[in-house]
């Protein structure tokens, strides 16, 4: 069963309705004592990093998920935070990467933010992707990128340059795209993260 980490940090009504599609059953997890219900977790987020980091601190959860030994995922600004620092506030954040989450720079190209279809491809072997074709396309809506760092990096993608679309270290796991609005492949992922 998957617990989805609720910190006040935006809308997860089109996550819970892929869930809900792919008849996983799931719950929220408000308190340290909710995780305990639950065999995975999920953190989603959108908007800005820094005030995320805010009140995820302000739950009293932050110990507790950087503890965590179970399959843990998490989604665009929930996979930000999983890294060092933001530029987007300023904030230190969780740290379980050590990774740096940056801005990308606006240009006559590549405007910011970033929104639309890009291709993923699979850097390492994973079953999060198992069944995904590599290249394949997801959808990606976001100002902030996750620096490419080729230890933690599972699947990358580029806008305006190489960056982590996906990252993996032991049991946690993130996404820069939006699974949940991904289509067939976004699905397949959701739930190879069921079987991890």
């Amino acid at each position: 069963m998957i617990g989805i980490i609720r910190y006040g940090a935006g809308n997860i009504f089109s996550l819970t309705s892929a869930l809900d599609r792919l008849g996983f059953a799931y719950g929220m997890v408000h308190t340290e004592e909710d995780l305990a219900q639950y065999d995975r977790y999920i953190i989603p987020g959108v908007g800005h990093a820094g005030a995320a980091m805010s009140k995820l601190e302000q739950t009293g959860l932050v110990p507790a998920i950087k503890a965590l030994q179970k399959p843990t995922l998490g989604i665009c600004v929930g996979m930000q935070l999983m890294t060092a620092y933001s530029e987007e506030g300023d904030a230190n954040l969780l740290h379980i990467f050590p990774n740096k989450t940056l801005r990308f720079k606006d240009s006559e190209h590549y405007k910011v933010p970033h929104t639309g279809w890009n291709r993923v491809h699979q850097d390492k072997q994973n079953p999060l992707f198992k069944d995904i074709p590599d290249d394949a396309h997801f959808y990606f809506v976001h100002s902030y990128y996750i620096e490419y760092n080729e230890l933690y990096t599972l699947a990358s993608t580029n806008y305006s340059l190489p960056y982590s679309a996906s990252i993996w270290h032991n049991n946690f796991y993130g996404v820069q795209f939006h699974p949940e609005k991904s289509g067939v492949y976004g699905e397949t992922l959701l739930a190879n993260f069921s079987k991890i």
